[in-house]
């Protein structure tokens, strides 16, 4: 059925929509797992070596004030609809965590996106554009994977290690080279027409591992002061940043690099500690981290490179968000967003064209109504002012960003007129996009409220 959608649509454009303008541009979305706001040199970590990225940063655009959703799924969701995660109800990683015992009950998450949706790749393909999806996607199983939503030519994998059953090869093979080669393969197949490919790596997120050699290296470095400087964690970013080393050079040696639009992403802030309670990295400046909706969270590293295009070693200090994504590539890539899902997000081409050009909206939103690394909660964004809602005992938090960026003083009491004029729009949003909410628990045992049960009990795979 999604088949014969995309037979359609792409019958109803014309045969001349299918010769794909010479002068559209090809599009890379490089999307990390689980990678903080502070991991990156070029946002200033001098434990990490990241010298392809940074590069990246050096020839493109690179923004400070760029959001995700909380966990994966919900990102993930958003990037390929262009519509809020809440819309759907995919509010947190599928499953999702269960506490049985937490004084509230939680919505029940979605176990895959819609088919419905028409995703980035399926509008593109409309253009002429040829597809490619590599890694993680997080957002259904059998039948509702990335080639069921659009993507021509699609492999999902998770984890640090591919077996023989995945690749093909006699041996096993690390993700990040597997998933690059992959990309660069498709990039050779396909350099004389506009293409859009989308590489999800696994790495960065938990169980760390990484190669010995990075390992011993990584041991042998000086720590970063006031960074937790983990070796296995910074081996596995670099695996990452030789990946996206490999693909800027896949790109430059086929003559594309002033025809390709390479935009790097993570799919929410940084895990600071496994599973055990080892801490592996933090966000600081920035309070909270993945799973939480304070900026550590939600806030991510982004870079965009376009020679010609996105001025070289610039920056964006413009709030951004991965909703952004759909219509930005829609724009650039000549075609209409669908007129059957309207757009949550707004396009980033005049920001890119000049990082000072001003955007059409003022206001971000965010849903977490599940237990995770915090309770139950919203948050909204207007300006710099940022207001968090509990729902557990439905306290607000309100902080000034401009003045305040590791969110440490609450001016819910000191302004409580804002803290009132931003839970009221909070509220309106959340009707408007029919968030789910969490209720009342009967079965809540404060005794017992931080148990997991169920689906998500082990395992971290979010």
């Amino acid at each position: 059925m999604k088949a014969l959608l995309c037979f359609l649509i792409v019958a109803l454009t014309g045969a001349s929509s299918l010769r794909a303008a010479p002068d559209l541009p090809s599009f890379i979305v490089i999307l990390a797992d689980d990678l903080g706001w502070a991991d990156l040199g070029c946002y200033g970590n001098t434990f990490n070596q990241t010298p392809n990225i940074d590069r990246l940063a050096r020839e493109g655009m690179r923004f400070t004030q760029f959001y995700a959703g909380p966990v994966c799924s919900p990102t993930r969701a958003n990037l390929q609809s262009g519509q809020d995660q809440a819309r759907f109800g995919i509010t947190q990683h599928i499953p999702g965590h269960r506490r049985p015992y937490a004084k509230l009950k939680d919505p029940v998450v979605p176990l895959q996106l819609p088919l419905e949706v028409e995703t980035y790749a399926e509008r593109l393909r409309t253009s002429g554009y040829a597809s490619g999806y590599y890694g993680k996607w997080h957002l259904g199983k059998q039948g509702f994977g990335p080639a069921d939503q659009g993507w021509q030519d699609a492999l999902e994998c998770q984890g640090h290690t591919q077996p023989p059953s995945v690749t093909g090869l006699a041996e096993p093979k690390r993700t990040a080279e597997f998933l690059t080669d992959k990309a660069v393969a498709f990039i050779e197949a396909h350099k004389t027409k506009p293409f859009v490919l989308q590489v999800s790596h696994y790495a960065v997120h938990i169980q760390l591992s990484t190669t010995p050699e990075l390992q011993k290296k990584y041991e042998q470095r000086p720590p970063m002061p006031g960074y937790p400087s983990n070796p296995i964690y910074a081996g596995l970013l670099e695996e990452l940043d030789q990946s996206v080393g490999r693909i800027m050079q896949a790109v430059d040696q086929a003559g594309l690099s002033e025809k390709t639009f390479i935009l790097f992403l993570s799919d929410n802030g940084g895990l600071a500690h496994e599973q055990s309670g080892r801490v592996v990295t933090s966000n600081a400046p920035l309070h909270g981290e993945k799973g939480t909706l304070y900026e550590g969270g939600i806030r991510i590293p982004a870079i965009a490179r376009w020679p010609g295009r996105v001025p070289a070693g610039s920056e964006c200090p413009t709030p951004a968000i991965t909703l952004d994504v759909y219509p930005t590539f829609s724009e650039l890539g000549g075609v209409q967003t669908p007129m059957q899902q309207p757009q949550d997000g707004v396009s980033l081409a005049a920001l890119l064209r000049d990082p000072k050009a001003k955007i059409a909206r003022d206001t971000l939103y965010w849903h977490l109504p599940h237990y995770h690394h915090s309770t139950p909660a919203s948050a909204i964004r207007q300006g710099d002012m940022k207001l968090i809602e509990f729902y557990e005992d439905q306290h607000v938090e309100l902080y000034d960003l401009a003045t305040d960026l590791s969110e440490s003083t609450n001016l819910a009491e000191k302004l409580p007129e804002k803290a009132a004029e931003l839970r009221a729009a909070l509220a309106e949003w959340r009707e408007r996009v029919q968030a789910q909410m969490p209720v009342p628990n009967p079965d809540y045992d404060p005794a017992r409220a931080t148990e997991l049960g169920g689906k998500g009990k082990k395992g971290g795979g979010d």
